[in-house]
């Protein structure tokens, strides 16, 4: 993908870092804008191509502008496009405002009409909803992703503790570790970080990689580090979101924040 499809209206810094394509933007509303530019117009050729389009969307408000931009995108024959979401708490009530499919529901389920949105939906049995979202997921091939990185370097729930290159599962059951826990605090998503669930359902580093194309938003200070490790770092579970430097098919968002090179 190239640096002037990514933006029309100002120039990312653009490398590659191994495999990954890295676009730097000067503000969090530039790099928004790009990636739903970059989304949308994948979104555009594949329909042009196939019948049905499979996506899967991360939930957390890092992805906040890059998917308001991408509902006002013209052009996509979103009837014909099937959403996924990647990871979702165990323990919450049903429709609690906390809930990974409430967010996504608020910011772009309920906003565009979807041929079908299938939600992670835990409870009662976890392992057995971890049994039929996998089955789901292996009805076809997944298309795109749009994920972030958690300031621990997580991608989906996949925290360093539980992240495996090598997961022999699509889906799993994961423990949350603290640094993530915390995020969800510091993110205004929980106001304690008792209220925040210890168990999620997750996608696993594995599934994620074997879209045919991932488009990672990943704003602010607050995942400088993160960033860095993962641009910087070793390819470790210890940031798991280092991986994805081996991915040619994967382009990288930051703005001028969360970049530890700019």
């Amino acid at each position: 993908m190239s640096s002037t499809v990514a933006t029309r209206t100002q120039q990312p810094a653009s490398r590659h870092v191994e495999r990954l394509e890295v676009l730097t933007f000067p503000t969090r509303a530039a790099m928004g804008a790009a990636g739903a530019r970059d989304v949308a117009e994948a979104l555009r050729e594949r329909l042009a191509a196939k019948a049905e389009v499979r996506m899967v969307f991360a939930a957390a408000p890092s992805q906040s502008e890059m998917l308001a931009a991408l509902c006002e995108a013209p052009g996509i024959d979103w009837s014909r496009v099937v959403a996924f979401h990647m990871d979702e708490y165990i323990g919450l009530p049903a429709g609690a405002p906390e809930r990974f499919a409430s967010w996504l529901d608020a910011n772009v389920f309920g906003r565009l009409p979807f041929k079908a949105v299938h939600r992670i939906v835990p409870e009662p049995d976890p392992e057995a909803e971890v049994r039929r979202y996998a089955a789901l997921l292996d009805e076809g091939p997944l298309d795109f992703i749009c994920l972030g990185i958690g300031v621990n370097g997580h991608i989906a729930f996949n925290d360093p503790p539980v992240a495996d290159f090598n997961d022999l599962l699509d889906v799993k059951v994961v423990e949350l570790d603290d640094v993530c826990r915390q995020q969800q605090v510091d993110d205004d998503c929980f106001e304690r970080f008792e209220d925040v669930p210890e168990r999620a359902v997750t996608l696993t580093i594995p599934r994620l990689l074997r879209a045919d194309r991932l488009f990672c938003v990943v704003p602010g200070s607050v995942k400088r580090a993160a960033v860095a490790a993962a641009l910087h770092g070793p390819i470790s579970t210890d940031c798991p979101a280092s991986i994805l430097r081996q991915q040619s098919n994967c382009t990288l968002y930051l703005d001028a924040e969360s970049d530890p090179d700019a």
